[in-house]
């Protein structure tokens, strides 16, 4: 999408009424239309879960980024982590309230050494684990 915008800093944003403001570097404010910010939506399923679920990560072995994918059958608060094998926590990938559908999130292993990393989903009282394996 052309913005209009040479190659700039944008130091601020903000949303007023129907459009976006934006604050750069040398080139003062710019003021855009919302409805020329979103050019399509799709929806992937309108099937809603009927339980909680933490796929497998895909693909695995991975290097260096990975996709996690699950399922929740209502909204509720979600936390999504990723640990190594000693139990350190090393990212957090989703902790926030989540409508009730199916969600996708990519972990990037990126400065992480080779090995095996566990994934934990927690939510609606529930909490799932999956093992994925980082070779680089």
């Amino acid at each position: 999408m052309n913005t209009g915008l040479p190659n700039v800093t944008i130091q601020s944003r903000a949303v007023s009424g129907k459009y976006i403001f934006a604050a750069t570097d040398g080139y003062g404010v710019w003021r855009r239309p919302l409805s020329d910010m979103v050019t399509s939506v799709e929806r992937l399923s309108t099937d809603l879960p009927t339980h909680f679920s933490l796929e497998q990560n895909y693909p695995n072995p991975f290097n260096p980024s990975t996709k996690i994918q699950f399922s929740i059958p209502n909204a509720s608060f979600v936390s999504l982590k990723v640990f190594n094998v000693l139990g350190a926590e090393i990212a957090t990938l989703v902790n926030e309230n989540k409508a009730a559908g199916t969600y996708q999130v990519t972990w990037d292993g990126n400065g992480y050494p080779s090995g095996v990393y566990l994934y934990c989903l927690i939510g609606g009282g529930k909490v799932f684990t999956g093992k994925m394996n980082l070779l680089k």
